[in-house]
């Protein structure tokens, strides 16, 4: 299986980015125990060269978007990052199809891996009172990459990342979520 993991982290004076860092990791530890896997990063505040991002994306048969959650979305630079790669031609093409389903990406899965300060039982309750789970806050996400023509896989997210960093049962978490979609 080819695998691109995506470290959309963006760096702020309250985030250093450790976590994320430590998540993809535990991801390349976990693929790279299989010979058959083969992984691929990108850490979007590196920079990256639109054009090889794409024949990255073309290679992967599996592409993991691991960021933090900054004002309910992804960090500017993985905006950036999307704006800058998902092009026309190579993600989708329009050719008169419906609108949302010319994407040229079928038959690869995307799965997004995010960290949250909210905690989890916030959700569905009080400020998150409609918002069943971080799924559904990320519904615009997930529809780009629909759009593009990816397939999800079930997501994983770290809670209370600020407030009370757990970051050994994130791992271990992260390690259970892993084996459960991939297998062992």
């Amino acid at each position: 299986m080819n695998i691109l993991i995506i470290n959309g982290h963006q760096k702020t004076p309250f985030a250093s980015g450790k976590l994320n860092r430590t998540l993809v990791d535990e991801m390349k530890k976990f693929f790279g125990r299989k010979k058959s896997n083969t992984v691929k990063t990108t850490i979007v505040a590196r920079g990256y060269n639109p054009e090889l991002e794409c024949k990255k994306f073309k290679w992967a048969d599996v592409i993991i978007y691991q960021f933090p959650i900054y004002w309910f979305s992804v960090p500017a630079l993985l905006q950036q990052y999307m704006q800058d790669v998902y092009s026309y031609g190579s993600f989708y093409k329009t050719d008169g199809k419906p609108y949302g389903h010319g994407g040229l990406l079928q038959g690869k899965k995307y799965m997004f891996s995010s960290t949250w300060n909210s905690p989890a039982e916030a959700f569905g309750h009080d400020f998150w009172q409609g918002v069943p789970g971080p799924d559904f806050a990320l519904v615009h996400l997930h529809k780009a990459q629909q759009f593009i023509g990816l397939s999800a896989l079930p997501c994983f997210s770290c809670h209370n990342v600020v407030k009370d960093p757990q970051v050994k049962e994130y791992i271990a978490s992260l390690k259970k979520h892993l084996r459960t979609v991939f297998g062992k």
